[in-house]
């Protein structure tokens, strides 16, 4: 008697297994997509008024194709001219930036975050670094490149090497950050973060929207509360 092969072999319990475990990542991604899509909205305009997030601010008629676009905005009870020593002061080489400094030392950034006004970090003009990390990581390219400075009202940031594309008078470039703050009444402000971002490569534009945007939103959110906070704790101060 001969032995016949199954035309139809079952697969083994380990292929199964396999299988089964693929159709559980699948949609377990399909699900966080969907999740990430229907809170992007709040995240990327946390804080902001509609009216905010439609607005032109200072730094947007620098990078006007950019569709990725974050506003984030608070309101501190104090005065501008109480609340912007703080962001002049702010780079790690000078002041930290008031977020997650575990989270930003991850990135080697070497961040020690200040509680109070330094008096020697007050000065800003077009063209100084705001470093995220020493200068010798990362090449020098860990940093911001100051656009433009209107005390008490906006600074307007820029990669490295962008400002140099406006120099050469290309029409607009890719990224911009921006401070915006303005008062509202006689004893309070409302500082608008506004980024803008552009990138080319599908696996650049992956990184963006489901990395760098979430990311950002968690730093910057706690650097606004930190910023309320000990804006409004020294004010209170004599």
């Amino acid at each position: 008697m001969t032995d016949r092969l199954d035309p139809h072999p079952k697969p083994s319990p380990k292929l199964r297994r396999l299988g089964r475990w693929l159709v559980y990542i699948v949609i377990t991604l399909i699900v966080l997509v969907f999740v990430h899509q229907a809170v992007r909205p709040w995240y990327m305009n946390w804080g902001a008024t509609g009216e905010e997030v439609n607005r032109t601010l200072p730094g947007d008629e620098l990078a006007p194709r950019s569709p990725y676009i974050a506003t984030h905005a608070i309101t501190i009870h104090a005065p501008p001219e109480k609340v912007w020593p703080w962001i002049a002061q702010i780079g790690r080489d000078r002041a930290g930036w008031y977020s997650y400094t575990w989270l930003e030392n991850l990135c080697l950034a070497n961040t020690t975050d200040a509680d109070r006004i330094h008096p020697e970090w007050q000065t800003r003009h077009a063209g100084d670094n705001i470093w995220l990390t020493p200068e010798n990581r990362y090449h020098g390219n860990m940093r911001f490149v100051v656009y433009s400075y209107q005390p008490e009202h906006a600074m307007v940031l820029l990669y490295p090497g962008e400002e140099e594309q406006l120099a050469h008078h290309r029409p607009s470039i890719d990224n911009t950050y921006t401070f915006c703050l303005e008062p509202q009444g006689t004893n309070a402000s409302r500082l608008i973060m506004r980024s803008r971002n552009r990138a080319t490569g599908w696996m650049t534009r992956a990184f963006i929207y489901f990395v760098f945007e979430p990311v950002h939103f968690i730093m910057e959110r706690k650097m606004l509360l930190t910023l309320k906070e000990l804006v409004e704790k020294s004010s209170r101060q004599p």
